[in-house]
């Protein structure tokens, strides 16, 4: 297991659209593996393989949040969007790849997800709450779409902005 590093925004593979997996191997079992270490100590409840310069359809998350609680990470393969509530919830988003940034975001307050586990086999699950904004949010990943992809034009530039100064500051250092 070893942590990857995590692109920041504005970088063009943030916004292509990741290609499905065909099957479970151990290098994916690897990168899974990689994920959810570098999600913890980010430290995050979710990371997108393409926010890792994986452009594959997998992603890690556990939105648990109780500190108290035993970590609970889930690993999520070719996953998709199966059904959605009407009812929305608006949550303060933020992302390991827009570091510091937060904005609220509304998106359904339920979905059931469709995926491949690790396992080989299909799961199907329902999710509410901030494990469903979770699961949106990191399904958004891999569709090349970002959180502040959510917000008005003018929002959006301005965060690509603080975030193109950090890169530079970062390069520089």
């Amino acid at each position: 297991m070893s942590l990857r590093p995590i692109l920041i925004h504005p970088d063009p593979r943030l916004k292509r659209v990741a290609d499905p997996i065909a099957r479970i191997t151990p290098d994916i079992e690897t990168l899974a593996a990689d994920m959810i270490a570098t999600m913890y100590d980010a430290p995050g409840i979710g990371l997108a393989g393409p926010q890792v310069g994986v452009l594959q359809r997998i992603f890690v998350m556990d939105a648990t949040r109780d500190p108290e609680a035993e970590p609970d990470p889930m690993v999520l393969v070719n996953p998709e969007l199966v059904w959605r509530s009407d009812a929305t919830n608006v949550y303060e988003e933020g992302c390991l790849s827009i570091p510091d940034q937060y904005a609220e975001v509304t998106r359904p307050a339920e979905v059931r997800l469709r995926w491949l586990g690790l396992d080989g086999k299909v799961h199907e699950r329902d999710f509410d709450g901030l494990a469903a904004t979770c699961a949106q949010h990191e399904l958004d990943h891999l569709d090349g779409v970002l959180f502040i992809d959510h917000l008005s034009a003018i929002r959006r530039q301005m965060i690509t902005r603080k975030m193109q100064k950090l890169k530079r500051d970062r390069a520089r250092s």
